[in-house]
């Protein structure tokens, strides 16, 4: 059972002193900078009143018109994807034309090769080479 007291009385001792340290109140919010009713600096962008809000989710709800601003910001975010999607799909399409054409340059070569040793070895010397 000595060993749990020692564990204890050793966690106690690193917990006070980590309650004592410079870094601890470094990571607190502290008290005196301000409160939730008047926010100062940063806080000020993030927080907003309530009737603000409030009017913010009245006018974005589902059925809520958007702005001519905001239809041709979508517009655009629409025609640039379709527009990276056509190049995709354009750069994949000369990928696969590009290969499918050194393979049949390929196939192309091999069987000329084995045409020509077949001619090579059946020549009987009645007809000239071609």
């Amino acid at each position: 059972m000595s060993w749990t007291y020692a564990t204890l009385l050793a966690l106690l001792t690193v917990l006070l002193a980590l309650s004592w340290s410079p870094e601890a109140e470094s990571a607190s919010v502290p008290i005196s900078t301000g409160s939730a009713k008047d926010p100062q600096g940063p806080l000020k962008k993030i927080f907003m009143k309530e009737e603000d809000a409030s009017n913010f989710f009245r006018r974005r709800t589902r059925r809520g018109a958007k702005s001519q601003d905001e239809m041709n910001a979508e517009q655009r975010q629409i025609l640039a994807a379709d527009e990276r999607r056509r190049e995709f799909h354009e750069q994949k399409r000369n990928e696969f034309e590009n290969y499918a054409e050194e393979e049949n340059d390929e196939q192309d070569e091999r069987t000329r090769e084995s045409t020509e040793q077949w001619r090579e070895y059946h020549y009987d010397g009645m007809h000239p080479p071609q």
